[in-house]
């Protein structure tokens, strides 16, 4: 890797005794196509393996040298930038703009899940089920009412369930990429000479 800038050089500690230097955190951050990171995201990107626990005491570390600034964002998340001199960010419409594309599902990885660590995360995931809930819910009273029955069906009920919860899923991911398409390119999208080259029909 490239040497660090002087402004972050002789501010961190070069203690290459620990697992995880500070500066191997700060080239992470700086090599990456991102301006911003959870904790999580950075565990994902250093070698070799440490702990989430490790990963926040090298960035806390780094944010008393401020070397490395926070933004929380939303709820319990915190995400944490490079504090460059010469930049305002995340102040800049740009960096709202970037984070704005970040989402508490883009944090929750599988341990966090499983321990419950991510409540932003887990909130988001859990109001998701709800919201498929109900989907299917309407969809078994439409079936019913027309006398069809297009579910999965199975001796085990959870993978019954969990069968018909992914052709939902699958379904309305299709359903939005046709949305999408539509309001991009209006009903022209659907017709057979919509992408024809040299099509005069406007």
């Amino acid at each position: 890797m490239t040497a660090l800038p002087s402004w972050i050089d002789d501010r961190i500690d070069h203690d290459f005794t620990k697992k995880l230097t500070q500066e191997h955190v700060v080239e992470t951050m700086l090599h990456a196509d991102r301006p911003f990171f959870s904790a999580s995201q950075i565990r994902a990107r250093v070698t070799p393996e440490v702990s989430k626990e490790t990963v926040r005491n090298r960035l806390n570390e780094l944010r008393e040298l401020d070397v490395v600034a926070t933004e929380a964002y939303p709820d319990t998340i915190t995400l944490y930038y490079i504090k460059h001199p010469e930049s305002a960010w995340p102040v800049s419409p740009e960096g709202r703009q970037a984070l704005a594309h970040e989402t508490p599902l883009d944090t929750l990885s599988v341990t966090d899940f499983v321990r419950l660590r991510n409540p932003a995360g887990i909130r988001t995931l859990v109001l998701a089920g709800f919201q498929l809930s109900l989907v299917l819910f309407s969809l078994g009273a439409v079936t019913a009412a027309l006398s069809v029955d297009i579910a999965i069906g199975s001796s085990i009920r959870l993978w019954a369930a969990a069968g018909n919860l992914f052709l939902v899923c699958l379904v309305l991911l299709f359903a939005e990429r046709i949305a999408r398409q539509l309001r991009g390119d209006g009903l022209g999208a659907l017709a057979p000479w919509s992408n024809r080259p040299g099509d005069d029909r406007r």
